[in-house]
């Protein structure tokens, strides 16, 4: 009895025993593969115990179903618990220290690094910059950047445009003049 009850659990490499982990599992969303793999040990284990404590007294699929169920449901339970744990663990800059001051421990340690400054000052000084090149460019020189930007190539600009060979190269050099470019540096 014991060989056929291993045979059908454990045949096409456990296949029934995945399918009954499968079913208790689909209860629960946002597990990983990681935590698939970590049940179906689990699984393993529950196996080996249920064979020990089984006495017919009632059918093996029913009491490795219900036996199953609980250690994961257990183990799910105690994984959230730890979740929770080090959720509670997490600290903020903005939370408030002392009785009254209202301080907060972002306003106690000594840095002079400013988040904001650090993101936004260096693109409003690239804006800055960006748009100054731009006004010194002529609506064609623009229009040519543009295309460029969009990947086009040289002769698929040169028809949407309606210019010339000579008149494309042109403008390509003055957009990468120096005296243009140098305000981008």
């Amino acid at each position: 009895m014991v060989m056929d009850i291993l045979n059908a659990y454990y045949a096409d490499n456990a296949k029934k025993l995945h399918r009954t982990v499968g079913r208790i599992l689909i209860q629960f969303g946002g597990l990983s593969n990681k935590d698939m793999d970590d049940f179906y040990s689990l699984a393993n284990e529950v196996f080996v115990d249920v064979m020990k404590r089984y006495d017919d007294s009632q059918s093996f699929d029913g009491f490795l179903y219900a036996c199953l169920s609980n250690k994961i449901m257990s183990e799910i339970t105690k994984r959230n618990c730890q979740k929770r744990r080090a959720d509670r663990m997490a600290v903020s800059f903005e939370t408030v220290i002392g009785d009254s001051d209202g301080l907060t421990i972002g306003d106690i340690i000594a840095d002079s690094f400013d988040m904001e400054r650090e993101l936004f000052g260096e693109i409003n000084a690239l804006t800055f910059k960006l748009e100054k090149y731009l006004a010194m460019l002529s609506r064609k020189q623009r229009a040519v950047l543009e295309l460029l930007s969009y990947c086009y190539k040289a002769g698929e600009i040169q028809k949407m445009l309606h210019i010339y060979q000579k008149e494309y190269a042109d403008t390509l050099e003055s957009i990468r003049s120096y005296e243009k470019i140098k305000i981008l540096l």
